[in-house]
């Protein structure tokens, strides 16, 4: 099943017929299959690892697919005939992907944006760099516009360090230095969720741990400052988080493993140490469903003697799940939102 977006494009499928296309930032469907019905050859981009993974299996020698902030090195040099932008959920995220798309667009080559009417694209006009034409709109159906512009002059070369926030950040265990990519949420104070869970983290972590949900990478750069000694993993489905995190611990002289992981799946092994503030939104949906499938497959990944705790909201069911999988309940510290569990074999 197609996205709204993704039909309203194919709805427009002429102008892209018969182009070399790039997709950036596409959605939880196979439109850049379905592409191939009307384009010379696709190249895709996601920067959501869950909907690379559902397009990935599509990927033959017209359709490439790879996740991350941007497309691999082999791919400097190239450009496209059209690049087509699905509007993000972020809006500050757009400024990006526009300078991206102009990274692979020759002057003259076509630039199509799809969103949702109530996501934001209705200011696509006032987003788009002066490199660009002004954007014209094409198609309203599916509850999504179309719009298409023009490159008309070169655009600035993309760095990264014009897009990232760097500020320093007081935290139980020491001052930290937070890089924050646009795009990615982050406060420049402890949200109260975090600071709940920091304020409370165990003195005898060892070994290997992951943090699930990284984000910005706070929680495993709080945990190297207070014991340099631990081995982290970092996942994260996002590669703008992904990326952030990289940036937070290098800014901190840190070193971890950070990747992407749908869930446990990406993940080897079991770990002496899950600390997270899970995520429980899947896209703007809150959903029960991710809670419960991180509890059951954290259960399965603690070692004999390993340490789990979470915070999260209070309205979530987590102590009926955590007392399913792990036998027992602790909820160590809670404040009018937040409820931070702890289990220890």
């Amino acid at each position: 099943m197609l996205t709204n977006p993704s039909q309203a494009l194919i709805r427009n499928s002429q102008y892209f017929d018969q182009q070399n296309v790039l997709v950036l930032n596409y959605e939880a469907d196979i439109f850049a299959h379905h592409c191939l019905d009307f384009a010379h050859n696709v190249t895709a981009l996601a920067l959501d690892f869950n909907h690379h993974l559902i397009l990935s299996s599509y990927a033959n020698d017209k359709l490439q697919c790879h996740f991350g902030h941007q497309l691999p090195e082999s791919f400097a040099e190239t450009k496209f005939d059209t690049v087509i932008i699905y509007f993000p959920k972020a809006k500050p995220l757009m400024g990006y992907l526009l300078q991206l798309a102009a990274q692979h667009l020759s002057i003259d080559g076509q630039l199509i944006i799809v969103g949702e009417n109530k996501g934001g694209i209705k200011s696509i006009a006032k987003l788009t760099p002066d490199y660009y034409s002004v954007p014209i709109k094409q198609d309203n159906a599916r509850h999504c516009l179309v719009y298409i512009s023009y490159l008309t002059q070169v655009a600035p070369a993309l760095t990264l360090s014009d897009w990232v926030s760097q500020y320093p950040l007081e935290t139980p265990q020491g001052q930290l230095q937070i890089c924050n990519i646009v795009g990615v949420f982050s406060e420049k104070r402890l949200d109260q969720g975090t600071e709940l869970l920091l304020s409370h983290l165990p003195t005898n972590l060892h070994g290997r741990v992951l943090d699930f949900g990284c984000g910005a990478g706070v929680i495993s750069a709080a945990l190297l400052k207070a014991n340099p000694e631990l081995t982290i993993e970092c996942i994260d489905i996002n590669a703008m988080a992904l990326l952030s995190c990289e940036l937070t611990l290098a800014a901190n002289n840190m070193h971890a493993k950070v990747y992407p992981s749908d869930g446990f799946n990406q993940i080897n092994g079991k770990f002496d140490g899950i600390i997270s503030n899970p995520p429980f939104h899947d896209g703007l949906t809150s959903t029960t469903d991710i809670a419960t499938q991180f509890v059951q497959q954290s259960a399965t990944r603690l070692t004999s003697h390993g340490i789990w705790q979470i915070v999260a909201n209070r309205h979530l069911p987590y102590s009926e799940t955590i007392a399913a999988h792990f036998g027992k309940v602790n909820v160590l510290a809670e404040n009018n939102k937040y409820k931070l569990y702890l289990h220890q074999r």
